[in-house]
């Protein structure tokens, strides 16, 4: 079984910078992407930014310039460094693996909540 576990969300003023993290354990996974999601109240959960084993990323234009996404393939390990927030940033931020030969994630965290203030 395959555990994703977030840390590094919190409270945060306008402008200010957070780094999420997300280690993947478990027995005999292979991810050949990451993924960083979020979900704010009463709003469907939107893709932020991704990253795959060969290192390629890929952002939402609303975190285009401002995030960045990184990972660590021996740690397991998969990063997102956030700068310039705003409060339309405030959300649940959900680390995600993409399984080989998956079209899409099918491994999720639990979440960290952000929350920026104005």
């Amino acid at each position: 079984q395959v555990q994703l576990v977030e840390s590094g969300g919190g409270l945060v003023q306008a402008g200010g910078s957070l780094r999420l993290s997300c280690a993947a354990s478990g027995r005999s996974f292979r991810f050949d992407a990451m993924g960083w999601f979020r979900q704010a109240p009463r709003q469907q959960r939107e893709l932020v930014a991704t990253i795959t084993s060969g290192g390629s990323t890929k952002y939402a234009d609303s975190a285009k310039g401002r995030f960045t996404i990184s990972g660590d393939s021996a740690k397991h390990t998969v990063y997102l460094q956030m700068n310039s927030l705003q409060p339309e940033d405030t959300a649940a931020y959900y680390c995600a693996g993409r399984s080989e030969g998956n079209s899409w994630f099918d491994h999720w965290g639990q979440g960290t909540r952000v929350t920026v203030s104005s």
